[in-house]
């Protein structure tokens, strides 16, 4: 058990039968009155964000979030096949329960499923993912002081902002936080 008085970003809890992430905390300490932590809290099933004030001395139980290493297999149609490396076992996801979470992710990569009590509600792909570029624009010569950049459309298919110097067939880093061009590889 875990009181409100303890909580911390990430951490996982159970309250009212749902299963909530804190986003964000507050202990605030009016100068009339008791003493209440105002929270930003993420239902990790459906991604949906609340704001609530708890008492510090409020309890709740801390929730068990399983994260294991699957590889992404392929796709087939709507349905997404990962496999877990230690044991072979083979999961089928639909397109809804993936959503865009695997918008950088290649066959074959590993990525990280979330799950809470056996039923599975995330997938995290890798922090950072090595792409080929197979479609840009050329830039232009004399354009780059600006710091502007062209769309690139990676071998996965989605869509980066890139700068004017990066050229077709090169391969970059993406961070896939925030979709994001790192640097040339």
């Amino acid at each position: 058990m875990l009181s409100a008085g303890e909580f911390r970003n990430g951490v996982t809890l159970e309250i009212d039968n749902a299963v909530y992430q804190v986003v964000e905390f507050q202990h605030v300490k009016p100068g009339k009155g008791a003493a209440f932590v105002r929270t930003k809290l993420k239902d990790i099933k459906n991604g949906g964000v609340v704001e609530r004030t708890f008492r510090p001395t409020e309890k709740f139980p801390q929730a068990h979030i399983e994260r294991l290493d699957m590889q992404y297999l392929y796709a087939d149609g709507d349905m997404y096949n990962f496999m877990n490396t230690e044991t072979f076992d083979q999961i089928a996801m639909s397109a809804d329960q993936v959503g865009d979470a695997l918008k950088f992710v290649k066959e074959n990569d590993m990525v990280k499923m979330l799950s809470h009590q056996g039923q599975v509600f995330a997938i995290e792909p890798p922090m950072f993912v090595e792409l080929q570029i197979t479609s840009t624009e050329p830039g232009f010569k004399g354009d780059t002081a600006t710091g502007a950049t062209k769309p690139a459309i990676v071998e996965t298919g989605a869509t980066v902002l890139v700068p004017l110097f990066v050229n077709e067939g090169e391969v970059i880093q993406i961070d896939t936080r925030t979709g994001e061009y790192m640097k040339r590889v």
